[in-house]
Formats: C-alpha cells, structure tokens, sequence
C-alpha cells in the first residue's frame, strides 16, 4: 500500500487524515522565540523598572526598602506561580477558580504547546505579569509598612486576588464567558493592584509629617530610568499578548507606542497649563497612564483609537494624582490608584467604544454593541475593583494581626532602610 502510494506521489496522511490528527502539536519557533523575548521584557518592567521608578519616588532613607519589597515579592510570586498559581488561574474550573491539575506544573512537559508555542513560555509569560501585579501594589502604602506584612499580605492576596480575576479574564471564567475585553491587563493587573493599593493606604494610614512636612522624590533621574525600562518592557507586556508574531502583536505594539507619546504629551502639557511648568516627573508619569490606559484597548483598537485612549489617560492621571487623591484624603505614596487606576478604568471603557469596526477597530463579537460593550467593560471593572478591595482588606487584616501592619514612627521617621534592612542607600 505504502508503494503504491508513492508511485502516486500522495503520502499515507492525505488520504488518511486520522493519521494527521494523531500528529504531536509542534511550537512554531518564530513564536516561541518572540514569546521568550517578550516575556524577557516583563520581567525586566519589575525588576529593575518598577523598582527603580517606585524608589527614586521616595525619600532616600526609605530607598532600598522598596528595592527589597519589589524584589522578595516578585520571586514569592514566582515560586507560588509554579506551585499551584498557574493551575488556579488557567486551568478548567468554575467561573471564578481553575483547578490543580497542573499544580507543580504536572503534565507540562518541554512538547507541551498552548496555541503556535510552547506552553512552559505560556506558564513564564504569564508568571511575569503576576510578579509586576504585586510589585504594584506596595507603592500605595510605601515608607510606612513592616517588611513581614508585604510578604503575607502579597501571598494571601495573590491567591485570593489576583488568581480568580485573571481566571475570570483569561482562563475563560465568568468575565471572559460575559465577552469583556481585556487584551493585556487593564482588570487583571492595573485596576486590580490599584484597588489593593488604595486599600493598603487607608488601612495604614497616613505618613508621619503627611500635609506638613514636603514630601519630595529624592532621585528624579532614578524615576526616569525606572519609567523608560517601563516604556521599553510594555512592548513585551501588549505586543507579547497577542500570543503570536503577528499583525495583532504588531497592531498592539504601534499602538503602545502611540498612545504612551500621547499621554506624555497630555499630562505635560495639561500640567504646563495648570501648575506654571512643565517637570520631568509629570512626563514621566504621563508616559506610565498612557501605558496603563492602552494596556486593555492595545490589540483591538486602531492607531487613531490608541492616540485619543493615550491623549485622555495623561489629562486623567494627571487628574487622579492631584484632585482625586485629595478628594479621597488617603496617602497613597507612588499614586498608584491614581495612575494605574484611573487610567486603567479609562483604559477599559474606551477599549469599549474604540474596538468598533466603525472606529478603525478589529471589531466586536457578532451580534455585540458598542452600548452592550462598554456595559461589560464597566462591570468587568466594578467586579475587579469589589473583589480587589475586599480580598486586600482580607489580606492585610491576617497580616496585621499576625505581625502587625505599621514600623513604630520613631522607625518610620528614622527609615526603614535602617531599622528594617539595616542598610543605608547613601553612605555620607
């Protein structure tokens, strides 16, 4: 049979296709070798990016207590991933929870393959967007928390936090099931680090001298080098999503760039206009709300949609950073909820009109509207920023009565790199 056959130039797999599908999925090795670099870059956005940015906010006796907080998270985060983190968030289970199944990455071998790559990438890409989801949060409580309390609050909240909304998302459970778009992290990381944040801050309570004394960043050029490393790891973050090196990754990765020159633009010149003048820090925290605010919106939406996303997530940083936060009376030390926030709400609202075919977007599912949409979208982000809160207020509770929440202020006035690290960032 198998002679004849190829007397007649045909193989044994076209005229038989069960033997086709009984064939290995192989991982194209463009995309595994895009997906690594990507996943290259996000990790890079946290270590050193958020830390760095995070740490020249500061004042410098409390510099190196964010370098350590930002680095322990970020490999507990890691080891949890492995444990049971991916398995609870992308493995099938109910709308809000996957299952063990592939706890301590059981049955995930190196042919494994999750679409055109291979899964143990999958497993490291989505494991860096878990670590810069945690490493997000401590800047909203900064100068002011023990050490141990990061550390116990980070695991209990990302097990109850942030692996049930980045199922809900993207493991196919309740808010993916619902049609909410969400291409890079908008809900899933943004919005969900930002309610945390916010909780944090009000349940520790402001700073010592907070409204008195000036609270000022002690390194400027230590933001800028941690928002670039940020701008620069986003390609990966957005353009990474698309799972593939494609036209959407390609699609994504214009628009970040886009909307990101947008949002500097808005909050500098917005700020110029406002304040007199216009700074360094402004630009660089309008760089970081356009990334945030096209983070959800960077795959489905035209370069024209991404430039006005970038354009109202600068003016909207800009504005949760000075009126919001006042409005809210809280001190959150590196206006997390202000940016990532903020602009991550925005962010997932106008994903919901921007998507539209009309709009130069990839275009909604069939049947959806754009009032239908944006509807999802505003829940998607009611639901994160409930759940978030909750679970932080959970969180930092356990922790605070295990080892309590807040250094004594004769420590907090003196620094924690000090009293908690027993390190000093300048020798003098």
């Amino acid at each position: 049979m198998k002679k004849l056959l190829s007397m007649l130039g045909l193989s044994t797999v076209t005229l038989v296709p069960s033997l086709a599908l009984a064939a290995p999925a192989v991982a194209d090795k463009a995309d595994n070798a895009f997906m690594m670099i990507c996943t290259a870059l996000v990790l890079f956005m946290t270590l050193p990016g958020v830390a760095l940015f995070y740490g020249g906010l500061l004042r410098s006796k409390n510099v190196l207590s964010m370098l350590t907080q930002v680095t322990v998270t970020f490999a507990l985060v890691c080891v949890l991933w492995v444990l049971y983190g991916y398995s609870l968030a992308f493995s099938e289970g109910n709308a809000f929870f996957g299952g063990f199944e592939t706890a301590m990455l059981k049955g995930i071998g190196i042919d494994s393959v999750t679409g055109t790559f291979s899964q143990m990438i999958h497993v490291a890409f989505q494991c860096s967007f878990a670590c810069i989801t945690v490493a997000l949060i401590v800047g909203g409580f900064a100068e002011r928390i023990r050490f141990s309390a990061v550390v116990i609050f980070a695991a209990i909240w990302f097990t109850i936090s942030y692996l049930p909304v980045a199922h809900m998302v993207w493991g196919g459970g309740f808010l993916a099931a619902d049609g909410a778009l969400d291409f890079a992290g908008g809900t899933v990381v943004h919005i969900n680090a930002a309610s945390a944040g916010l909780v944090g801050a009000y349940l520790l309570g402001k700073r010592a001298g907070f409204g008195k004394e000036a609270f000022k960043p002690h390194n400027l050029p230590m933001v800028f080098t941690g928002a670039s490393i940020l701008y620069i790891g986003w390609f990966g973050f957005n353009a990474g999503s698309a799972s593939a090196a494609n036209g959407i990754a390609a699609l994504a990765f214009l628009n970040t760039v886009v909307a990101t020159a947008g949002a500097i633009l808005s909050w500098t010149f917005a700020e110029w206009i406002v304040r007199g003048k216009p700074s360094l820090l402004g630009a660089c925290s309008g760089c970081i709300a356009g990334l945030v605010a096209v983070t959800p919106a960077a795959g489905t939406v035209g370069v024209g949609g991404a430039l006005i996303i970038g354009l109202v997530g600068g003016v909207a940083g800009l504005w949760g950073v000075v009126t919001l936060k006042k409005w809210l009376k809280v001190d959150d030390t590196c206006d997390v909820f202000g940016v990532h926030g903020v602009c991550g709400i925005v962010g997932c609202l106008l994903t919901g009109v921007f998507t539209a075919s009309s709009l130069g977007g990839t275009g909604y599912a069939e049947g959806v509207t754009m009032g239908h949409q944006v509807w999802v979208q505003l829940l998607s982000v009611i639901i994160t920023l409930v759940w978030s809160g909750v679970a932080a207020f959970i969180a930092f509770k356990v922790a605070g009565a295990i080892v309590g929440l807040r250094v004594p202020e004769e420590q907090e006035r003196e620094g924690l790199d000090v009293n908690s690290h027993g390190e000093s960032a300048y020798n003098q």
